[in-house]
C-alpha cells in the first residue's frame, strides 16, 4: 500500500506507482472533508488514490474534482477509472485536452505511436472514455471551488498546447504538472533539490516555456508541487535553473540539427553528459550510472521532444 506524503495546507501526495516508485506522484487538496485530486497516473494508480483516502477518514464520495494539468497518459491515463470511482467527481481539464478524455482513441494512437502498441497496453490498459457531461473545460483564469477553497486554473503552454496548472489560492502554492521539469528524490543533496527541464515528444515550445515558467513566478509561491515528483521549494532559484537549461537543450538540439539518422542518438548523447555534469556541480551524490538510470526513460523524451521542434523549425 502507497504511503500518504502529508503537507501543510491539505495538501497530500500519493505514489501513483506508475513504472518504478517515486517518479509520478498524485496530489490531493482536501478542504473541509471534500477533494480534488490532481493528476491520476495509470489505472493501477486508483488504488493507492483509495488507500490515501482510508487514511484520512475519507471516502470516493468525498471527492469533487479530478484535475489533469495535460492528458498525457503518465498524468491522464487512469482518469477514467477514477471518475468512474468517485461519482460525485467532475474532470477539469484543459479545452484542448477535453475531447481525448470524451474519446482517448486518439490520445491512445499518439502513444502508441511514441512507444508503441505492446508499451502502452503495459504501461495503462485500457484508458476509459468519460462522460462529456462531467467534463469542465479549464480555460484560462477558470477558478474551481472545493468547499470554498479557490483552485485557480493558468494555462501554461511550452511543454504541451494543452497544459494548465493549478494555483491554490489558500496556501499560495501551485501544482505545476510538468511545467515546473522534473525533480527525482534519489537526487537530492544536502536537502537541496535537484531540478531538470522536460520536453515533450510532440509540442515543446521553448519560448512559451519560458514565458509559463514568468508566469508561475508572478505568483510568488513558497512551493510548487510537480507530477515528478511532488513538492518543490526555493522556488525562484529554481525557476532559473530551469530557464538556464532549457536553453541548454535548444543550445544541444541546434548543434545536431543536420546530424541525419544519428540525430536522436547525438542528442541524448549530449542530454546525458548536461546531466550528468548538472547534477555533479549540484553535488549529487549518486554515481553517473545512477543518475542516468533515474532519467533513463526522460532523456529519451526530452531528445525525442527537441528532434521534433527542430523539424518544426524548417
Amino acid at each position: 500500500m502507497n504511503s500518504l506524503m502529508c503537507y501543510e495546507h491539505g495538501i497530500y501526495a500519493v505514489d501513483a506507482d506508475y513504472i518504478r516508485s517515486q517518479l509520478a506522484a498524485i496530489h490531493l487538496i482536501v478542504a473541509n472533508g471534500r477533494v480534488a485530486i490532481v493528476d491520476t497516473g495509470n489505472n493501477e494508480s486508483l488504488v493507492g488514490v483509495l488507500a490515501g483516502l482510508e487514511a484520512l477518514g475519507l471516502s470516493a464520495d468525498s471527492v469533487d474534482y479530478v484535475i489533469l494539468t495535460h492528458v498525457h497518459l503518465d498524468h491522464a491515463g487512469g482518469a477514467g477509472a477514477m471518475m468512474r470511482a468517485f461519482p460525485n467527481a467532475r474532470l477539469v481539464v484543459h479545452p484542448r485536452g477535453a475531447r481525448h478524455m470524451a474519446d482517448p482513441s486518439k490520445l491512445v494512437a499518439g502513444a502508441t505511436a511514441v512507444y508503441g502498441p505492446a508499451e502502452v497496453q503495459r504501461l495503462y490498459g485500457e484508458v476509459l472514455p468519460i462522460d462529456a457531461a462531467r467534463i469542465i473545460e479549464a480555460s484560462d483564469g477558470l477558478t474551481v471551488h472545493l468547499s470554498g477553497r479557490e483552485l485557480l486554473c493558468i494555462d501554461t503552454p511550452g511543454h504541451a498546447r494543452h497544459h494548465i496548472c493549478i494555483v491554490d489560492r489558500q496556501s499560495g502554492h501551485i501544482f505545476t504538472g510538468d511545467t515546473f521539469g522534473l525533480s527525482y528524490r534519489e537526487l537530492d543533496t544536502d536537502g537541496r533539490q535537484f531540478i531538470f527541464p522536460t520536453t515533450t515528444p510532440v509540442q515543446f515550445d521553448p519560448q512559451a516555456l519560458h514565458a509559463s515558467l514568468d508566469l508561475l513566478m508572478s505568483y510568488q509561491p513558497a512551493a510548487v508541487y510537480l507530477t515528478h515528483y511532488s513538492q518543490v521549494t526555493d522556488v525562484a532559484a529554481k525557476a532559473g535553473e530551469l530557464h538556464r537549461l532549457i536553453d541548454a537543450h535548444v543550445d544541444i538540439a541546434k548543434r545536431e540539427k543536420n546530424a541525419g539518422e544519428d540525430r536522436h542518438s547525438r542528442i541524448r548523447a549530449s542530454l546525458a553528459h548536461l546531466l550528468v555534469d548538472e547534477a555533479s556541480q549540484f553535488g549529487c551524490h549518486l554515481p553517473p550510472a545512477e543518475i542516468l538510470k533515474v532519467f533513463a526513460g526522460d532523456l529519451d523524451l526530452n531528445a525525442q521532444g527537441l528532434g521534433i521542434w527542430l523539424d518544426a523549425q524548417r
